[in-house]
């Protein structure tokens, strides 16, 4: 569960801030970040299936998603 939900939380909050950071064009940068998503979440997937310790696994993909949650909330809305 961990892989599927906090893989899918920790994908998205890192592709909403990718897609926020980057200095180009609000439509460029949202289907890059969507582009991006794929990618990382394959990758904290087969991260997570091939880590045998859960709590590492649970600690670094939660600790990702809330890490970076929190810093979307604190740059706030696009200008």
């Amino acid at each position: 569960m961990t892989a599927l939900i906090g893989g899918y939380a920790a994908a998205a909050v890192l592709a909403t801030l990718l897609a926020r950071l980057l200095p180009i064009a609000r439509v460029e940068a949202t289907s890059w970040g969507m582009i991006a998503s794929f990618l990382i979440f394959a990758a904290i997937g087969l991260w997570s299936f091939h880590e045998p310790r859960l709590v590492r696994v649970s600690g670094a993909v939660w600790g990702i998603a809330l890490a970076g949650g929190g810093v979307l909330w604190l740059l706030g809305v696009r200008p």
